[in-house]
Formats: structure tokens, C-alpha cells, sequence
């Protein structure tokens, strides 16, 4: 590894990009991040456009690289995090993607999950990928695209046209595209497409047959930090030279291994436009009836990995989001904690973001947003309150269920992501869940991760352990509420979710 003093990380996220390069004691030498535009055809459908994605991601590399100084024959190797589930079909030959990206938001494929249901596939579906069946997936996306985009499916079965999400696109482009890059994806993103066999690490062909989706157009499942690597950038790419591109997580394992959860029972909770609380399991696939996901965390061996319980919430600053774009009542995130502190409390309203359906532990797709409890007093400083209560409230509802499926009790949680700068927020979720919430020195542990698993193949690391030793502590939040405050609270939040259950009709 001589001359090998970084490992950076491509971090692909629903709405931007960043690329971030780490020195070996996991600090951030240099990052850039830009926005893509987010695409919403009909109510419920959300897109991306694939090629924005990829300049974009080249953009940041050539600009953080730049910024930094550092070269491509510095870096021990590349990682890649991503969306999961967003979906996207491209011609092999060309790069040119048959149709915008399926953004893991979208409802579109909503008929074709209830079919699923309707014809008793659920069960199994359950029992092989730990997943259940919610438009979230990559599957029935990838079945939409097939179904309704003229002429793909033709193109499919005769091998020309392939199947990715994010991680997949961007590692085949990064590795040369259509000049013999790799058509791969890692065992963790193979995990949340719904038609990857937990025990047996492949492509579930009694699903593929059901979705009618044909099997060479999915990419080889990898592991997650690969020895062999999957392929060099090419030295005309956006790197300026030959690095190897050997690490490739979901956005949601990279951050688990970014706060070095590696043992069983450790617990991570990611705060995003969706928010994600994650319990590492280790080598036991343990099924849950408390409406969480059975999912691969990481593998970092050709058949081995360590699995994990998932808590998935589709709205949290995505809700903040909303109030800035849609409202109009802040100009930036960062103004929620000021706004919040001035009225200190809610005024006695709930917000339900649930603008695409609910998504763990409830799983309704035909569910939507509400404010209850509204009344004369209410000021627009009480509704950002209550969305800062939402993202704290969801977070209890997978931490409880995470509790009855596990038999887990968490004495603290670990954060990270874009929110957890709002110290407000960290102290209210403190307050809500009655446990202490731990904030880490690097805030980035998704592209972390990522970085990680590049430089755990190429040797800058030599084992987990080493990762452990960078990890460090910037904050701890300690609940302040009364045990009766927090269940008064609950109770409340309780009463709206019913409120928004099976708004819409089946059917409709």
C-alpha cells in the first residue's frame, strides 16, 4: 500500500450527490455535493433521470479531487453508496437508459404489490428476501418498466437490456460503461431489490418467474468489499487515473458500517429524506412479525454475511422538504431549530407525513398525510414543530417494534445524516424514545461506510477492529421528559396514525 493514503466514496442519495475522500483515520479530507432534479409525472410518482445522475456524480469527483489536491494513485480504492431500491433499465451497448429512474418513493407499482397479495405470494416472498410487499422495492418497478415501456422487455431477453438500481448504474459507468464495465451489485443491494434468497445469497428464480422478469439482465451479487474488485476507472474517467472500485453498499449498511455496528445488537439510526433505524443480527436471519425487514447489513466474504432487522420510514426530511418547497414557510432546514425552541411544543396538533403511505411497522400503502388537532391557536411555528415530532415519533415506532421482534432492549442510539446537525432535534428524540441518542464525531457515515469497504479490500484497513478505533463521539442527548410526559405524547401520536389508515380506496 505504498503511497496509498486515502479511500474515498461516492455517495449517491435521493437528492444529491456527493464524493467524499478519507484519510485513514476516517476523516474527511474533501467533499462536494450537488443536487438533481426530482421528477413527479402524476401524484405519486417520483423519478430521476439517470444521465443527470452520472454527470452530476462526475462532477463532484473532478471537483472534490481538485479541491483536495489529492491523486488518483493516492487513493487505495472506491466505494459506492446508494438509494436503494431506485430503479433504472439502460442498453448495454449504449449506456442510454430505456426510461427515467424509478425513485424508491413511487407508488406507481402499488397494483401490481396488491396483486402479489391477492394471489398469496406475500408469504413467500417474506420467508425468501425478509422483505414484504410495498411499492418501496426494486422488483415490481422493474416489472413496471418491463410491462409498459415498448420494447424493453423484447430488448431484456435478448440480453441487451440490464437492470440496475443507483449502485449498479453508477459502478458500471465508473468502471467504463459501455466499454466492458461491471455489471454488478453487492449483497446488501441485492438484498432490498425483493427478489434476492436470504440464505441461499442469489437471485430467487420462483420470484423472478411470478414478476415474469427475465434473469440475464440482473447483475452478478458481489460482496460488499471485494478483494478481486469489481473493475478499475479508466484513466480517461472522472478520477484522472486507474483506481480500483471495490466497495458498494446500501446507503443504510454503509451507515451501519460507518458507526462501526458490528457486533449483534448495536443500533444506528440514519436521518434523511427517509429515516432508517437498523439492528445488526449478525449471522442469524431472524424474521420479524412486528413489521420490520429481514435484510442483509454486509458481506464481506464471498458466502458470508451479516444480517440485520430494518425500521424503515419513507417521510422525514422529505417532510421538512415540503414545508420549504410546498408551504414556503422556511427557506432552509436549519431554520427549523430556531423556529421549533421559540414555541417549545406543538400547540397540541400531530403531523402525519405520510404522503406516500405508511411504511414500517405499518405497512399501508393506502394510507395518507394528516394534521389533527387543529385548532385557532395553531401558528406555522407549531406545524414545524410538529414535523420535527414526526421524524422523532416514527423513530419510536420502529424502535418498539424492534423491541417485541428482537427481544432487544436499547439503552442508546446512535445518529447520523443531514438532521442531526439540529441539535433541537436530537434532544426532542432523546425526550420521546427515554433513551440517550449519540451523535458521532464524522456526521458522513454513509459515504464512510462506503469508504470503508474500499479500503478494507485493498488493505489500508486490515480489519473491522480498525475501523472501530476511528470512531468517536461528538454529543450525547439525554431524555429530559417524564416517564408520563413520553406516554401522554405517544398516545397522541397513536390517535393520528389512525386517522391517516386506508384513506385511499383499493381499487381507486
Amino acid at each position: 500500500m505504498a503511497g496509498k493514503k486515502y479511500a474515498a466514496a461516492v455517495d449517491q442519495g435521493t437528492t444529491g450527490t456527493r464524493f467524499i475522500i478519507f484519510n485513514k483515520k476516517g476523516e474527511p479530507v474533501s467533499a462536494v455535493y450537488k443536487e438533481h432534479e426530482q421528477i413527479y409525472p402524476q401524484p405519486g410518482w417520483v423519478e430521476h433521470e439517470p444521465m443527470e445522475i452520472w454527470e452530476k456524480t462526475q462532477q463532484v469527483i473532478k471537483a472534490s479531487m481538485e479541491k483536495s489536491g489529492v491523486k488518483a494513485e493516492e487513493i487505495a480504492g472506491i466505494g459506492v453508496t446508494n438509494q436503494t431500491e431506485t430503479t433504472i433499465i439502460w442498453d448495454r451497448k449504449t449506456g442510454k437508459p430505456y426510461h427515467n429512474a424509478i425513485v424508491w418513493q413511487c407508488t406507481r407499482t402499488r397494483d401490481i404489490c396488491q396483486k402479489l397479495i391477492d394471489d398469496g405470494m406475500e408469504p413467500y416472498v417474506k420467508e425468501s428476501t425478509g422483505l414484504v410487499s410495498a411499492t418501496a422495492f426494486s422488483g415490481p418497478k422493474l416489472k413496471w418498466i418491463l410491462d409498459n415501456v415498448p420494447g424493453v422487455r423484447e430488448k431484456a431477453e435478448e440480453g441487451e437490456a440490464i437492470f440496475g438500481n443507483i449502485d449498479t448504474w453508477l459502478i458500471w459507468w465508473l468502471t467504463g460503461g459501455p466499454d466492458g464495465g461491471a455489471h454488478v451489485t453487492d449483497f446488501s443491494n441485492a438484498s432490498r431489490t425483493m427478489l434476492m434468497n436470504l440464505k441461499a445469497l442469489d437471485w430467487d428464480q420462483k420470484i423472478l418467474d411470478y414478476l415474469d422478469i427475465p434473469r440475464q439482465m440482473l447483475p452478478t451479487i458481489r460482496p460488499s468489499s471485494d478483494k478481486r474488485f469489481y473493475g478499475l476507472t479508466p484513466e480517461s474517467g472522472p478520477v484522472g487515473g486507474e483506481v480500483p472500485v471495490c466497495g458498494d453498499l446500501g446507503d443504510q449498511q454503509a451507515a451501519l458500517v460507518g458507526q462501526t455496528c458490528f457486533s449483534p445488537g448495536e443500533a444506528k439510526n440514519t436521518y434523511g429524506t427517509g429515516c432508517f433505524l437498523w439492528l445488526n443480527t449478525g449471522n442469524r436471519i431472524v424474521p420479524s412479525p412486528s413489521g420490520l425487514l429481514t435484510t442483509v447489513a454486509y458481506g464481506v466474504e464471498k458466502d458470508k454475511v451479516t444480517y440485520a432487522l430494518e425500521g424503515f420510514i419513507a417521510i422525514t426530511g422529505a417532510a421538512i422538504q415540503w414545508l420549504r418547497d410546498n408551504l414556503k414557510i422556511i427557506e432552509n432546514a436549519a431554520e427549523t431549530e430556531p423556529i421549533a425552541k421559540e414555541v417549545g411544543d406543538a400547540g397540541g396538533i400531530y403531523f402525519v407525513p405520510a404522503f406516500s403511505g405508511l411504511s414500517a411497522p405499518y405497512w399501508d400503502m393506502y394510507a395518507r398525510g394528516a394534521i389533527v388537532g387543529l385548532t385557532r391557536y395553531i401558528r406555522k411555528e407549531h406545524l414545524v414543530h410538529a414535523t420535527l415530532e414526526a421524524i422523532c415519533y416514527q423513530t419510536k415506532d420502529i424502535l418498539e417494534a424492534m423491541r417485541k421482534g428482537s427481544g432487544v432492549e436499547f439503552t442508546a442510539l446512535k445518529v447520523d445524516g443531514g438532521a442531526v446537525k439540529n441539535n433541537y432535534l436530537m434532544q426532542l428524540q432523546s425526550d420521546i424514545l427515554g433513551v440517550e441518542v449519540v451523535r458521532p464525531t464524522v456526521e458522513e457515515t454513509t459515504a464512510l461506510g462506503a469508504s470503508y469497504m474500499a479500503g478494507l479490500a485493498t488493505g489500508l484497513w486490515d480489519n473491522l477492529e480498525d475501523l472501530r478505533a476511528n470512531w468517536s463521539v461528538d454529543r450525547v442527548f439525554k431524555p429530559r421528559w417524564t416517564d408520563e410526559q413520553r406516554e401522554e405524547g405517544y398516545k397522541g401520536w397513536l390517535k393520528a396514525i389512525a386517522r391517516t389508515r386506508e384513506w385511499v380506496e383499493k381499487g381507486s
